[in-house]
């Protein structure tokens, strides 16, 4: 097996140095150029890449996968790129003893990890070690959730045990013919499924965090996140790209547009797009500082149970990272269908709660028109702060289920739409809310950016000391 080390001792120590650096230039020639090393490559800042463990490698061959640190507009980032022209980008003890070393010294050092897939799978001739080779590598990256951000970048084949991993990272993004799948489709039993294994199918289901059109769209949308996130679980995050927004703020604005009228200018980067119809989530800035973006009116449909699990999991990767959560909330509740039920929205319901409730970085609720029931329980009570417009209407159940229930008997044929209003006028008003401390200031939509930047500013210092136990039991 090629050793650079051993080579390079041999000249230190004084051996034969005309042998040894004859060596070492006939391996530098020797490594293969590929998509892999293009692709790792134009992640980092220009000469700021630094390749480790160069001539690893078994059976005469080097190691399927490049590893090495780098720059990214400054920060150091560490990074692996699976090498699909050697063996196929065979999984082996080589590639294994590269990334947990890769892995070890992104722990140790504080720095993000991106891996870049592209493997056809295990190298079958290794037999268990493959096996061993494998679980190795899931071991060390499960070692690094939540110290430091992990990103994927799926960007040919990923499959079985390797899609298992790269899953495993906080965000994965893919590139449009790229493959994800745990059993290859041509070979299942129901291969009758149009899409499974596609990036398209990953981005629904929620697998995949960003799609992009081709290798150099990924590797710029992994930059952009990796400019906004902390280095690790103890580094302030923010911005340095930052601008000041001057867009109008105002009751009407939803998802998307309202929390990029919120943020900073430009700064708003969507994360699981097409997973879930009612709910968005968002990574951005204000005023510098990275925040994450939740809102839940997306569409006018009640959060289903897709939709409670992608904000649960996005709420608890800022938690990990202590990054803020504003929550613009606007839901008429979580969807009670039967067919949702069966679904087991009651569970995914319960995930939502049980995050916000348990995360305990700064979180802002804001919520701009209705707050009904389960949705608003799930989400507003677990808030440092909640803010709230004039007009909106917070309710146990939605008004007119509300009012059949408590004045049925006074109901006429004539008096229904009256009788809703007073109710959402007196009961469900904001205002009877701020009076029993549920709501903690009443603003008007043009001061949504200032009222939002303070609490965060007051928020700044948060603590918070759980009880002694080893982890939360979370719903899955």
């Amino acid at each position: 097996m090629a050793n650079f080390e051993g080579v390079k001792s041999l000249v230190d120590t004084g051996g034969n140095s005309k042998v040894a650096r004859k060596t070492l230039a006939e391996m530098e020639q020797a490594l293969p150029e590929s998509k892999a090393r293009e692709r790792i490559t134009q992640l980092f800042d220009a000469d700021s890449f630094v390749e480790t463990g160069s001539f690893v490698g078994s059976g005469g061959e080097t190691a399927s996968v490049i590893t090495g640190y780098g720059l990214v507009d400054g920060k150091t980032v560490y990074a692996f790129s699976q090498d699909i022209s050697v063996k196929g980008g065979a999984v082996n003890r080589a590639a294994a003893l590269k990334l947990s070393k890769l892995y070890s010294m992104a722990v140790k050092n504080g720095c993000p990890v991106v891996g870049i897939y592209d493997s056809k799978g295990g190298d079958i001739a290794e037999g268990s070690v493959m096996l061993d080779s494998y679980a190795y590598i899931a071991k060390s990256a499960a070692r690094l959730s939540g110290v430091v951000p992990q990103i994927s970048l799926v960007a040919g084949i990923c499959a079985g045990t390797a899609a298992m991993i790269a899953c495993m990272a906080d965000l994965v993004v893919m590139t449009e013919k790229s493959e994800f799948f745990m059993t290859a489709p041509f070979v299942s039993a129901d291969d009758n499924f149009k899409g499974a294994g596609t990036a398209e199918n990953a981005a629904k289901s929620g697998a995949a965090a960003i799609t992009a059109k081709d290798d150099k769209a990924a590797v710029e949308e992994v930059k952009k996140l990796l400019r906004i996130l902390p280095s690790n679980n103890l580094e302030l995050s923010g911005n340095d790209y930052y601008a000041e927004n001057d867009a109008d703020i105002t009751a009407d604005l939803k998802a998307d547009a309202m929390a990029k009228a919120i943020a900073d200018k430009n700064s708003i980067i969507e994360l699981y797009k097409d997973f879930g119809t009612s709910a968005y989530t968002a990574i951005g800035s204000i005023s510098w500082k990275t925040v994450g973006f939740v809102a839940t009116d997306k569409s006018d449909e009640k959060l289903s149970a897709s939709d409670c699990s992608k904000i649960a999991r996005f709420v608890s990767f800022c938690d990990a990272f202590s990054i803020p959560v504003v929550t613009v909330l606007n839901s008429t509740g979580i969807g009670g269908t039967q067919a949702a039920e069966l679904s087991g929205s009651v569970r995914d319901a319960a995930k939502l709660a049980q995050i916000y409730s348990s995360a305990t970085t700064a979180k802002i609720a804001l919520i701009t028109d209705k707050a009904y029931g389960s949705a608003y329980c799930a989400v507003a009570p677990a808030n440092d702060f909640v803010l709230a417009y004039e007009n909106s209407v917070i309710s146990a159940a939605d008004p007119k289920a509300a009012v059949i229930f408590l004045r049925g008997d006074e109901l006429d044929g004539t008096n229904e739409a009256k009788l809703i209003e007073e109710y959402k006028d007196n009961e469900a008003s904001v205002f009877t809310l701020a009076a029993s401390g549920s709501v903690d200031r009443i603003i008007a939509p043009a001061d949504t950016r200032t009222a939002v930047l303070s609490a965060l500013d007051t928020l700044e210092g948060k603590r918070v000391h759980s009880p002694q136990r080893k982890h939360i039991n979370f719903v899955y």
